[in-house]
């Protein structure tokens, strides 16, 4: 197996990533930068997605990820296991889970911007000013929604930034998509959804909002839009894979992140 090793650039990052690639090395797998199966995360979630979009979502690699960071809830490995990692892989002792992909298209006037998401997708007023938007489930209508902004995640995103929002954990084999507002409004004057909806993966989300300048933000990246006619965003048959250990459950995940 050809592996390559990605990093936040950090002391801790770069000098663990020594010493994996020398033990992987002398493991019998192969470095390679260019043509690689494995890809490998050092650092905290940042850097897990900097990984998956660097590698422009592919989805023939296999990614892992090594907690060197804080939280680390994509991260799979912990330091004092890097060995046993090691090991599992070249007895193919693990689990592979096959996780959704957002996919995004942004509308102009004069443009088509298409993105991946990892994680989510936030829509807010350029000017943070009050968004108005109406929210379009395939060809159905589901609300106009009026708020600070919109925020639509992944299954495996509802544990990142959607969960600040008060959005599902959704387990992460689950290909869906969820929208969560953020700060709606809901008075004598304006009626708004105050929970998540949840979407199957066969659905398409279509945003149109009534201001045409837009902050989009992608996985944490900002991007400003002019003239915005629509936001679509959907989900089909693009998957990345996930290295998981044999003994991988959500629940106790969940339980030792966000609880213990």
């Amino acid at each position: 197996m050809k592996f390559k090793i990605f990093t936040n650039n950090k002391e801790i990052s770069n000098k663990l990533k020594e010493e994996v690639k020398e033990k992987l090395i002398s493991n019998g797998f192969t470095l390679d930068e260019e043509d690689y199966d494995l890809a490998i995360a050092i650092g905290g979630d940042g850097s897990f997605l900097h990984m998956v979009k660097d590698t422009n979502f592919n989805t023939n690699i296999l990614y892992v990820g090594i907690n060197a960071g804080t939280l680390g809830f994509a991260q799979e490995i912990s330091i004092d296991s890097i060995d046993n990692f090691i090991e599992d892989i070249k007895k193919n002792n693990y689990k592979v889970d096959y996780i959704g992909i957002e996919e995004i298209k942004v509308n102009t006037n004069n443009s088509t911007s298409y993105f991946n998401a990892l994680n989510e997708i936030v829509v807010r007023d350029k000017e943070l000013n009050t968004l108005l938007c109406n929210v379009m489930i395939d060809n159905s209508y589901l609300e106009k929604f009026i708020g600070d902004g919109l925020l639509i995640s992944t299954s495996f995103g509802s544990t990142a930034y959607n969960l600040s929002f008060g959005g599902a954990i959704i387990y992460n084999t689950f290909h869906t998509l969820e929208i969560t507002p953020i700060a709606p409004l809901n008075n004598k004057a304006y009626r708004t959804l105050l929970n998540s909806v949840v979407v199957p993966s066969d659905k398409k989300i279509t945003l149109i909002p009534d201001k045409k300048s837009l902050l989009i933000t992608i996985d944490g990246e900002n991007n400003y839009y002019e003239d915005i006619s629509s936001i679509e965003i959907y989900m089909e048959n693009k998957t990345i894979k996930c290295y998981r250990n044999i003994d991988y459950d959500f629940c106790k995940k969940i339980n030792e992140k966000f609880l213990k």
